[in-house]
C-alpha cells in the first residue's frame, strides 16, 4: 500500500524547471528587467507562485524581495528595493519577471527566482547575477565591436565570392561557346543573340570580325 501511494504521488508531482538569465549588465540610474520562467508538465495552476530573493555581493545572506501567490504580488516595502521594484510578469504565461528601477552600485549581487506550479513543486531555483557599471565596460564594448566586425567581414566576403563565381561561370560559358561556333561571323551573331557586351574588332581586308569581351 505504501509503495502504491508513493507511486501515485510521483505521478501527481513532477519536477519543475526554472529559467533565468546567467549574468546581466546595466548602467547606474537605468532600469533592468530580470526574467524568470519555468517549464512544467502541468497546465498553469491558479496556485502558481513566484519568489525572488537577493544576495548582495560580499554577503552570505539572502533577503526576500518579492513573492507572488494567490493572484497577488507582494513587493519589497522596506528593503533595498523599496519603491524601486515592479512586477512585470504574466503568471498565466509562466512569467515571473521583475523590474528593478534606478539602479545603483549597491544593487550588485545575485537574484534568485523560485517557482511552483502545484502539484509540480519540486525544482531547483535559478539565479542571475547583476553587475551595475557607471559606463559600459571597455571589455564588453570591445567584444561587441569585434563581433559586429566579424559579421560585417563575413557578409562582404560572401558578396565578393558570389560575384566572383558569377564572373567565372560567365567567362567559362563564353569560352565554351566561342569554341563551338564555326567562324568569326557566326561568333558575332551568337554574341548578339546572347546579349553579351562585346567589342568587335574587324579583320583588315575582310567583312568578318573577332569578338572579345568588352
Amino acid at each position: 500500500s505504501l509503495t502504491i501511494n508513493a507511486h501515485v504521488m510521483a505521478q501527481q508531482c513532477q519536477a519543475i524547471v526554472i529559467y533565468t538569465g546567467w549574468e546581466r549588465h546595466a548602467l547606474v540610474g537605468s532600469d533592468i528587467r530580470l526574467s524568470c520562467s519555468f517549464f512544467s508538465w502541468r497546465w498553469t495552476s491558479e496556485e502558481v507562485t513566484f519568489s525572488w530573493t537577493y544576495r548582495p555581493d560580499g554577503s552570505r545572506d539572502s533577503i526576500s524581495i518579492f513573492h507572488y501567490t494567490g493572484g497577488e504580488a507582494y513587493l519589497d516595502n522596506k528593503g533595498p528595493f523599496k519603491d524601486r521594484l515592479e512586477f512585470v510578469g504574466n503568471p498565466g504565461r509562466r512569467d515571473g519577471s521583475i523590474l528593478i528601477k534606478n539602479l545603483d552600485f549597491n544593487d550588485n549581487g545575485t537574484f534568485t527566482c523560485d517557482a511552483k506550479n502545484p502539484p509540480d513543486i519540486v525544482g531547483r531555483p535559478s539565479s542571475v547575477r547583476l553587475l551595475v557599471f557607471e559606463k559600459v565596460p571597455i571589455q564588453a564594448g570591445v567584444i561587441t565591436g569585434a563581433i559586429i566586425g566579424v559579421v560585417l567581414g563575413l557578409l562582404v566576403l560572401v558578396v565578393v565570392i558570389y560575384y566572383l563565381m558569377r564572373f567565372l561561370v560567365a567567362r567559362r560559358v563564353f569560352s565554351l561557346n566561342v569554341r563551338s561556333v564555326s567562324g568569326p561571323a557566326a561568333l558575332c551573331r551568337w554574341a548578339f543573340r546572347q546579349g553579351l557586351e562585346l567589342r568587335p574588332e574587324p579583320i583588315p581586308g575582310t567583312d568578318t570580325c573577332v569578338a572579345k569581351l568588352a
